[in-house]
């Protein structure tokens, strides 16, 4: 099953989201597999931050209203920025909050985080929901989006898109064979 679930997994983008609502429960059992993340010492570097409803307008005007500042800005992309965030029926927004005593290697932290998404990508998989980890924009500064609180000792690293979307089995993608991957050394 576990291995069905990792092979099948693929990202789900806005433009395929049907727009029916994903209950709270579920969004709450999403994040909930984050919590259980391999992290070192225990610093359990992840923070999330659920946009829904009126939330996903006010992303989506803020980010249109940001790249729009920026010089050779193109309607196209305007447009799709404030429009995608309206899709989804949750964004869960991404930070890494940084272990005060730097117990452990800030990419430590960061690669905690990723399995943390991770393991959000496989629930939400598993429960037939789409999902689609954004990197955020070099305009975005989350910052300043109304409602948002970041500690000093967080970076936001993306927006978690999930929707609803009408799921079907895919066939497998070619990947590279084991052999071009890993290497054994015999003593």
């Amino acid at each position: 099953m576990l291995d069905h679930i990792l092979k099948t997994r693929r990202s789900v983008f806005p433009a395929q989201y049907t727009g029916e609502i994903i209950p709270r429960e579920d969004i709450l059992k999403i994040i909930d597999s984050a919590r259980w993340a391999p992290n070192h010492r225990k610093t359990e570097p992840w923070r999330f931050q659920v946009l829904t409803g009126k939330a996903l307008e006010r992303l989506g005007n803020f980010m249109a209203t940001s790249y729009a500042q920026t010089e050779g800005y193109k309607k196209f992309k305007l447009k799709k920025l404030q429009e995608n965030p309206t899709k989804a029926s949750a964004i869960i927004l991404i930070f890494m909050h940084r272990d005060v005593n730097e117990s452990v290697p800030e990419w430590e932290e960061l690669a905690a985080v990723s399995m943390s998404v991770q393991n959000m990508w496989l629930t939400s998989h598993d429960m037939k929901y789409g999902a689609y980890w954004s990197s955020p924009k070099s305009f975005i500064n989350i910052k300043n989006l109304e409602g948002i609180q970041v500690a000093d000792n967080e970076q936001f690293l993306g927006f978690f898109y999930l929707g609803t979307y009408p799921y079907e089995e895919q066939e497998l993608p070619e990947r590279k064979s084991i052999n071009e991957i890993a290497s054994f050394i015999y003593e």
